[in-house]
């Protein structure tokens, strides 16, 4: 792989840019690092195995319940600050590194938890002008309001786990079909998504399933009641999807994430029938024109409404309960969602997804089991006490398992930082911002010239990888173990990444200018310029060695102009965003 990496890095022209780097050294030493990456990461995942509908093998006991440290009653060093931050933000700062270690772990949450929002994606939109009727069939301006949140809001937990959350409950804006519009009904699900991420589950599910945009993309938009006469059936994707991915899964599991069992087989949540039965809950569901046309896209920002005589008023049964007949649309989904939510199965898969896309990917059972607990009672004594993701994502952040220290030393543990969290790391660090206010980054998906992912634009309503994904004839795969973030990571993505993170950092992205101001004073000695950048984009996680080689790669390069230390710095920043030790979040 590495040969193939520096042939490939060696015969592209945007890799050897020397009208910004003046040696080839050290981007071949990029690609060299980035497939070490890969391989360092096919090392290790977790403690415990996942398949795809969220269970664990148990070859590796359990630990004991371990409540969270209390992070205010030590000091919690800049580095320890920066690791949190990789879990829980969008990208560390050095402002945002000295918040964590004056409130602590905790008082730096509660500080999030309280943030106002700051404006919406569909707002941006508008101000920008592209609800003008001729932006109606076109994608224009979602991509730069999606990243321009991502960047720059100061929500910065907000940002993370509503990023989160749309890589569990997945819509895609290519799929987005039947509206026109794309721009704005994609906007619109993100706006839902960060409005409610803070809420209640079950209420997030309502919200969900009466989306515009999961109508669409889910296609029971228009779903009408059974046709006798041509033998027509209610369009069962919603259905299905709901369950598998969004609230119960596959297999029936217990509290910590293990399959249960019975006669030594794992048992099935639903079946043929469920989905079926569930399907006629989603019948009658269109936009809501509100007796207006769709020349504007303000439909779209309306949850659906129901036409009565397509809805199916008959009783359904699924997860042997049953809605009973007579019901109207609302009432009738309100029920359906009240059966899901209810299923014992709802906290444990949730739970474990949410703690991969923010803390590891193969958390132990008793992690799993100690936020699946929280997620059923957040301790409150309220009825609505159940699904609270405000103290779910707490437990996630502060438990044991996310903070102890031990971690960063276990090969175990850990997870692949996605592209995008990549790409986000360095452009929270060096405050990017645009200077028209456009973000035009555009759609980054092309893994070969881009990052390999972009907002919303998922392939499927699997996400851009599976939470069970196992790559094949690895060492992951051999110790029981998944990666679900290899799933889109190649020879051809890893080299993209390293080109296009390159040309970002000494070049900008279109309007999208970093501030490096930091990073001057420090450029014409190696080691310090490189201490820096490892701590606020890796966590102080680099090692010696990788550090040494990085230090004799930059000081190979010319210093003491002002035009020397910005390459110094490219070069340092581009290096250590390849390195295995940031690539990989501990």
């Amino acid at each position: 792989m590495e040969e193939q990496l520096i042939a490939a890095d060696m015969n592209t022209q945007t890799v050897a840019d020397q009208n910004t780097f003046n040696q080839q050294a050290e981007l071949k030493a990029a690609a060299l690092l980035a497939s070490t990456a890969l391989l360092a990461a096919c090392g290790g995942g977790a403690s415990t195995a996942q398949n795809d509908t969220g269970g664990n093998n148990t070859a590796m006991a359990a630990p004991p319940a371990a409540p969270a440290p209390d992070s205010s009653a030590a000091a919690i060093t800049a580095s320890e600050a920066a690791r949190f931050l990789a879990q829980a933000s969008m990208g560390a700062s050095r402002a945002q590194i000295a918040r964590v270690q004056s409130l602590g772990y905790a008082g730096w949450i509660d500080e999030q938890l309280s943030l106002p929002g700051n404006g919406t994606r569909w707002d941006w939109l508008v101000s920008k002008g592209f609800n003008d009727i001729s932006y109606r069939n076109s994608q224009a301006g979602f991509d730069s309001t999606a990243w321009r949140k991502l960047i720059s809001s100061p929500d910065t937990l907000r940002q993370r786990f509503t990023l989160a959350l749309s890589e569990i409950i997945v819509v895609s804006i290519d799929g987005l079909i039947g509206g026109g519009w794309k721009a704005f009904a994609a906007a619109a699900w993100l706006d839902m998504l960060e409005a409610n991420c803070f809420g209640n589950y079950r209420g997030l599910l309502q919200m969900v399933s009466t989306s515009p945009a999961m109508g669409q993309y889910l296609t029971f938009r228009g779903n009408a009641k059974y046709n006798a006469q041509t033998g027509a059936m209610p369009d069962e994707n919603y259905a299905r999807e709901l369950m598998q991915l969004f609230s119960i899964g596959l297999l029936e599991l217990k509290l910590n994430g293990t399959p249960r069992q019975q006669d030594g087989k794992n048992i099935e949540t639903y079946d043929l029938t469920d989905i079926t039965g569930l399907a006629r809950i989603f019948t009658g569901w269109d936009f809501d024109l509100a007796g207006g046309k769709a020349d504007k896209p303000d439909f779209l920002h309306r949850p659906m409404t129901q036409v009565p005589i397509r809805h199916e008023t008959g009783a359904s049964t699924f997860l042997d309960k049953t809605v009973g007949e007579g019901l109207n649309g609302a009432d009738a989904l309100s029920a359906a969602l009240d059966i899901i939510f209810a299923h014992d199965n709802v906290a444990p898969f949730i739970s474990r997804q949410l703690i991969q896309r923010l803390v590891t990917s193969n958390p132990s059972s008793g992690y799993v089991s100690r936020v699946a607990t929280v997620f059923n009672d957040d301790g409150s004594g309220t009825a609505s006490k159940k699904g609270n993701l405000k103290a779910v994502l707490k437990a996630i952040l502060l438990d044991d398992e996310a903070r102890k220290p031990a971690n960063l030393s276990d090969p175990q543990f850990g997870k692949l930082r996605e592209p995008m969290l990549r790409f986000l790391a360095w452009a929270r660090a060096y405050n990017v911002t645009a200077t028209n206010d456009i973000w035009n980054l555009g759609n980054t998906s092309d893994p070969a010239t881009r990052l390999g992912q972009s907002p919303l634009r998922s392939p499927s309503v699997f996400n851009y990888f599976r939470p069970g994904y196992v790559p094949p004839n690895t060492a992951i795969a051999a110790a029981s173990l998944v990666a679900p973030e290899l799933q889109i990571t190649n020879e051809s993505s890893v080299v993209g990444y390293v080109n296009y993170m390159q040309r970002a950092i000494s070049s900008g992205i279109s309007d999208l200018v970093p501030d490096y101001s930091s990073l001057t004073p420090l450029a014409d000695t190696a080691p310090a310029l490189l201490d820096e950048i490892n701590l606020v984009l890796a966590a102080g996680q680099l090692s010696a060695a990788t550090l040494q080689n990085l230090s004799t790669a930059v000081d190979s390069m010319p210093r003491g102009t002002d035009t020397r230390r910005k390459q110094r710095i490219y070069a340092a920043l581009t290096l250590v965003l390849a390195a295995p030790e940031f690539i990989v979040l501990k």
